[in-house]
């Protein structure tokens, strides 16, 4: 497999090139940014993994742009950074050639100011109507507690016109307890012809309140921008930190942190399981039931941890509290009787020619467009993308303990559901292998803050978290914590058309995507 290194040295355009870890940073001129990541992604095999945008006008009188692509076999990523000028930020767009890039460039143009020339679609996409044009909130110069003018500036969303053709409109708000979030269907009868999201209804400013801060006081935050993945969102946080700080966590650390995320996922699969098969279907004897064991496994959570969501356990340099084997007995014998009785349910449901019917063929997210579209996590999966952090940029406890990635090539809500069924299965085993060997020793060590930058990565069960973190002066100077759900909203787009109405529900929860790990 040729490394990256290698590769770079086809393009005398990228200049700077170092390496620190598994991490290699170079720069380019913003003339050649697009052309060059076409290239590396078409032609050599790269992954456009984040898109994010800095403000360097203090340093260097510039914006930067900054294009974090993965090579999954070798377990490297690279960082490649172009400067914008301040009178001038802009570069050629991404999007017309790499489909990933689509909503890190509008995002970048939203909180920057810095335009991609050329994108397919360049509306607004966190910014809504009531916010005052020339708004840019990660610029430095903006204050985090300003007070905005209500403005009325339009967004077009898309329409279809023609004989019997008509709108539904659903949301922000919901009937039930879920975020807000609007989506706009165009339908003949029943039958979606184009389905459009419209999110962003609760931005939270984590980005601009991390600015500052101490990487301590940063981890509330951070556990903050998606409840049901707490513990995952914290693990990418304090990798990055300690990447910088060259701290090596003892290993009975990094197996309780592995042991806290497996059980987060196996909690949420749960879930997930129960939602699809009960609220998305109407076969209500999956719901029940799943309900309660997930209840079971939350109630574990609040017995070990103090809390119901698997939070206040991963912290800088280790865990913060031991787990002395009898409650690692108690968990092993919860997790497993949960994922036992959830197992005979869907099994028991898959038998079912009616719940058969609505699982296949709905939604179906081709490979190709995955693949595109830079899907992660269990979308991805599904669709035959052979992809999981875990394995292809092993970190912590998962280097030791080697665990099976499962495929699944329909690409509709069938195949998706039966990845969480499996998936379940090695998260099991995963976690009967930590606890059966559980390290002895130290829970935690000192860690030594120092500045620099580091990519933290971790494949929650929702998908791939991937945290671009810079520390300067001992405190945070940029950080961009992307959730897998920031990825994976768009598919509807491709996944909804074909199908009938009452079908987006279904679609919806089988990718259970967060609304506030997308709204940073």
């Amino acid at each position: 497999m040729t490394t990256i290194q290698e590769i770079l040295k086809n393009f005398s355009e990228i200049r700077d090139i170092q390496q620190k870890g598994d991490t290699i940073f170079a720069s380019i001129s913003r003339e050649d940014l697009a052309r060059i990541s076409t290239a590396l992604v078409n032609e050599h095999g790269l992954v456009l993994s984040l898109l994010y945008g800095t403000d360097d006008r203090k340093e260097n009188g510039a914006f930067g742009v900054h294009v974090i692509f993965s090579q999954d076999k070798n377990g490297q990523w690279f960082k490649l950074s172009a400067a914008l000028p301040e009178n001038d930020p802009t570069y050629q767009s991404l999007t017309a050639t790499i489909m990933a890039a689509h909503w890190y460039e509008r995002y970048v143009q939203d909180m920057f100011g810095v335009v991609a020339v050329g994108h397919p679609d360049p509306r607004r996409l966190v910014h809504h109507e009531n916010i005052p044009l020339g708004t840019h909130p990660l610029r430095k110069d903006f204050a985090w507690n300003a007070k905005l003018e209500k403005a009325n500036v339009l967004y077009p969303m898309h329409h279809i016109k023609g004989e019997g053709i008509f709108e539904i409109p659903v949301g922000p708000i919901h009937a039930g307890i879920i975020e807000p979030g609007h989506f706009r269907f165009n339908v003949a009868g029943e039958r979606i012809l184009t389905l459009e999201g419209k999110l962003f209804f609760t931005h939270k400013g984590v980005e601009k309140l991390l600015e500052g801060k101490t990487p301590k006081a940063a981890l509330p935050f951070i556990e903050g921008i998606s409840g049901d993945m707490a513990a995952s969102h914290a693990l990418a946080y304090v990798q990055a930190v300690e990447t910088i700080a060259a701290c090596k966590v003892p290993e009975r650390a990094q197996m309780l942190r592995a042991l806290v995320c497996e059980l987060e996922r196996l909690t949420m699969h749960i879930h997930d399981l129960a939602n699809i098969g009960g609220m998305g279907t109407g076969y209500s004897f999956i719901a029940a039931n799943g309900f309660r064991i997930k209840e079971r496994m939350m109630r574990l959570s609040d017995v070990i941890f103090g809390n119901r969501f698997w939070k206040d356990m991963i912290v800088l340099g280790g865990v913060a509290k031991d787990i002395d084997d009898v409650r690692l007995e108690k968990i092993l014998s919860i997790a497993k009787a949960a994922h036992s009785e959830m197992l005979k349910i869907v099994t028991q449901a898959l038998a079912s020619d009616g719940f058969l019917d609505r699982l296949q063929t709905t939604g179906v997210l081709p490979l190709e467009v995955a693949k595109a579209f830079g899907a992660l996590g269990i979308a991805a999966r599904g669709s035959g993308l052979d992809r999981d952090v875990r394995r292809d940029h092993a970190y912590g406890a998962y280097q030791k303990f080697p665990f099976s990635v499962v495929i699944k090539k329909k690409g509709d809500v069938h195949s998706r559901y039966l990845v969480r069924i499996e998936e379940m299965q090695e998260t099991i085993n995963l976690i009967e292998k930590l606890i059966g060997n559980m390290a002895k020793g130290e829970i935690s060590t000192n860690i030594d803050i120092k500045d620099g930058f580091a990519v933290g990565a971790v494949e929650s069960w929702r998908g791939e978290i991937l945290l671009a973190l810079e520390i300067k002066n001992g405190a945070i100077e940029r950080c961009f914590p992307r959730d897998p759900s920031f990825c994976n909203w768009a598919l509807f787009g491709i996944m909804g058309p074909g199908n009938i109405v009452p079908d987006f529900p279904l679609i919806n929860k089988s990718l259970n995507l967060s609304y506030s790990g997308t709204d940073l």
